[in-house]
């Protein structure tokens, strides 16, 4: 908080009334700066944040009232409280003419030190709590800017580890768990009219891979293959790595076997063509092929595991026929 003093601003074109009030305030605990005129009041207004003003209402070229008037205008300054010090005060008229010019109170001449003193001590006090009240609402403002900081962070962070429990952290593919989240939402879904499909891809010749061009070259191999799974299924299917060079695909809102069989048949042309990468070796050509097997959703199944069991024969019969190839479970 700012500990400087506050100040008080006193106006008036008597030099004998600016002695006089610098004496009745000099222990008030404000710093007192002098204006003898109007004009000169509002340039040291514009210059500094004042408390408040002690305005001399009777003064040449521009009186109190005009200069009240003209700070009343100015954004910054409006909300500085405005004494009237006048001999004027007890002329009803002219008290309303100031209040409506802006000021907030009126001291009569000659002045009693002790109604001075005991208002100039209760518009500081205003000030200060005041100040106060305005650095607790800019603490608090900050404070609020920091917690949306910290809870955007949360938000993200709590994201990336939702991303991280449901994906595969090499493809960045739905991952087992999420796999069979889908597979069960699409069972729920179905209905007679609409049907999904559930496919099993198993890559060959994989292993050859990982065998001759090491590990890196086959996690390369694998975001390969992931990105061309991902590029040709449409933006309500489901691609997914259940682990290894295993990865499932969840065909939804399938129109009859024909469909499915070309489908599947499209990707294993796909998969089949040579993947141009980059190993710790340098870079190779690697050529694999897959496996599909397909089982289309069926209300005699009892469960996504059975529904599971029913692709993966399917797949062990499109490896036995002689791989490259798609096998649509009976």
């Amino acid at each position: 908080m700012n500990h400087q003093p506050p100040k008080i601003l006193v106006v008036d074109d008597t030099r004998a009334n600016l002695v006089a009030m610098r004496h009745l305030l000099a222990d008030c605990g404000a710093e007192l700066v002098e204006a003898s005129s109007g004009n000169e009041a509002l340039s040291q207004c514009l210059d500094q944040q004042f408390a408040l003003i002690l305005l001399d209402v009777n003064m040449p070229d521009m009186d109190g009232f005009e200069v009240a008037a003209l700070l009343g205008e100015a954004e910054q300054l409006r909300d500085t409280p405005v004494i009237f010090v006048t001999a004027a005060y007890a002329d009803d008229l002219n008290r309303l003419k100031g209040y409506r010019s802006g000021a907030v109170d009126y001291i009569s001449k000659p002045i009693n030190d002790v109604i001075l003193q005991s208002k100039v001590r209760v518009f500081l006090e205003l000030h200060t709590a005041r100040m106060q009240l305005q650095q607790t609402l800019e603490e608090l403002s900050a404070r609020n800017q920091q917690l949306q900081v910290e809870i955007a962070e949360r938000q993200r962070i709590e994201a990336t580890v939702r991303h991280q429990a449901t994906h595969d952290m090499l493809t960045s593919l739905p991952n087992r768990v999420l796999f069979h989240d889908r597979l069960l939402a699409s069972m729920h879904s179905t209905r007679d009219e609409v049907r999904f499909a559930l496919a099993l891809v198993d890559i060959d010749g994989f292993k050859a891979v990982n065998d001759t061009f090491g590990h890196p070259a086959g996690d390369a191999l694998l975001q390969a293959i992931s990105a061309r799974l991902n590029h040709h299924v449409r933006a309500n299917d489901t691609v997914a790595r259940l682990g290894g060079d295993e990865f499932a695909l969840i065909f939804n809102d399938v129109g009859n076997v024909d469909t499915v069989l070309q489908r599947c048949q499209d990707l294993c042309a796909v998969l089949a063509k040579p993947y141009q990468l980059n190993g710790t070796r340098g870079a190779f050509t690697a050529n694999v092929s897959a496996s599909i097997g397909i089982a289309l959703s069926d209300d005699s199944l009892e469960s996504d595991e059975a529904l599971i069991q029913a692709a993966d024969r399917a797949l062990y019969q499109a490896k036995e026929n002689g791989k490259n190839g798609c096998v649509l479970a009976n």
